[in-house]
């Protein structure tokens, strides 16, 4: 596997501004739900790293849950029951929308009291299927990115920063 330092373009988000939003978000979810309990729920794996250091910032009871899809963009699983309650779907990137919304469309069907989107990251001019982002951490270009809980072919999660992939510098493991 290549070091990341060798297949970066540039870094998008350092960490500072990373954290920095993340916080604020986080206060602005807390005012938002102020005297209300929230489940903030996640499609797993890119959304891990962003719900997590989210949740520290939300200061309003809540819980946690992730969802595993079972195929890309269809038929998500969740083990909490979300009925009547306040669910946060908790996103690390939004481009074409089609993900977004299928799991829009199946959360609804377990009547959620309300259902709101938290995207770390949009790519607004890939959009082709509109779909509500209440909370919007960042627009970016349509870049091919990675870190911060977003892979490249699985690796790199762990990066505390958003870069942009060096295309012509990178080797996929597949080939």
């Amino acid at each position: 596997m290549q070091d990341y330092q060798d297949i970066i373009a540039e870094i998008l988000i350092d960490e500072t501004t990373l954290q920095k939003r993340v916080k604020e978000l986080g206060n602005q979810i807390s005012h938002d739900y102020a005297g209300q309990d929230l489940l903030l729920a996640c499609v797993l794996r890119g959304g891990i790293v962003f719900m997590v250091d989210l949740m520290r910032h939300v200061t309003v009871p809540h819980a946690i849950d992730c969802m595993a899809l079972t195929s890309y963009g269809v038929g998500a699983r969740a083990s909490t029951n979300i009925e009547n309650k306040n669910v946060l779907l908790v996103e690390d990137i939004v481009d074409s929308g089609y993900t977004l919304f299928h799991v829009i469309e199946m959360l609804q069907t377990r009547r959620p009291k309300s259902l709101k989107v938290c995207a770390l990251l949009d790519k607004e001019s890939r959009r082709e299927i509109s779909v509500p982002i209440h909370y919007r951490g960042f627009s970016i270009p349509n870049k091919f990115v990675f870190g911060y809980g977003l892979d490249l072919d699985e690796y790199y999660r762990n990066l505390p920063f958003i870069a942009v992939v060096d295309e012509a510098k990178y080797q996929s493991p597949a080939g």
